[in-house]
């Protein structure tokens, strides 16, 4: 990690990146999604990535609860943002073991994330770093 900021077109870009390339798995030492599919509640699940990266999605309810996990293993930490319609609604961090996984997690009340799109951001404090996201809404 250099310590530079991306710019926000770079962080979107990387985001659509992901999302282009259909959420499917990266090569990493050890396989298998951190965590497991969210279900009917999912609105994203990106089963296992390595280094930076992220998520766009659409289909969010300002009606519901939304709740954001990551999960990362490989040594070093994940810093999480998620921003919801141009607002920055969670961010946090994630520590990372080296041979076990660490998870994080925030829940956001209803309207905290309004409806529609919605972005995830992941960066992660070294290209080795493996993580996983789910975004889901319970009803």
């Amino acid at each position: 990690m250099t310590g530079v900021r991306k710019t926000a077109t770079v962080a979107l870009l990387a985001m659509l990146g992901v999302a282009g390339a259909g959420l499917a798995p990266a090569a990493a030492a050890t396989t298998g999604a951190l965590l497991p599919h969210p279900g009917p509640d999912g609105l994203v699940w990106v089963p296992e990535r390595t280094g930076d990266g992220g998520v766009v999605s659409g289909g969010a309810s300002d009606r519901l609860p939304t709740v954001l996990t990551v999960a990362c293993e490989g040594g070093g930490d994940v810093r999480v943002t998620m921003d919801s319609q141009g607002t920055q609604v969670a961010a946090f961090t994630v520590d990372c073991p080296a041979g076990s996984a660490g998870v994080g997690s925030v829940s956001m009340d209803p309207g905290v994330v309004q409806w529609g799109s919605f972005a995830v951001g992941v960066d992660a404090s070294h290209d080795a770093v493996r993580w996983s996201l789910t975004v889901t809404q319970p009803e």
